[in-house]
């Protein structure tokens, strides 16, 4: 086998051992953004238990902090695929 299939192999190796690091790194990133939605909601209906009057107000304020929360995670599907 010439040095050249040789480096060509050992390239494709590493190329397909780095993808599936990315997405092990990926399942790993999103483990922060879960977290975030749990506190989030957590936050809004121990929120909602304290003043019921302002349930409308805080549940506006949770779907918003759960979209930029959840935005983190997308971030990161994009990062994977660009690297």
């Amino acid at each position: 086998m010439s040095v050249a299939l040789q480096a060509v192999d050992v390239l494709a190796q590493e190329e397909t051992t780095f993808k599936g690091l990315g997405a092990v790194g990926y399942g790993l990133a999103a483990i922060g953004p879960g977290i975030g939605i749990g506190i989030v909601v957590g936050k809004a209906i121990e929120g909602m238990a304290r003043q019921p009057e302002m349930a409308g107000q805080l549940r506006t304020t949770m779907f918003l902090g759960i979209a930029f929360t959840e935005a983190l995670a997308l971030i990161g599907i994009v990062a994977g695929f660009i690297f």
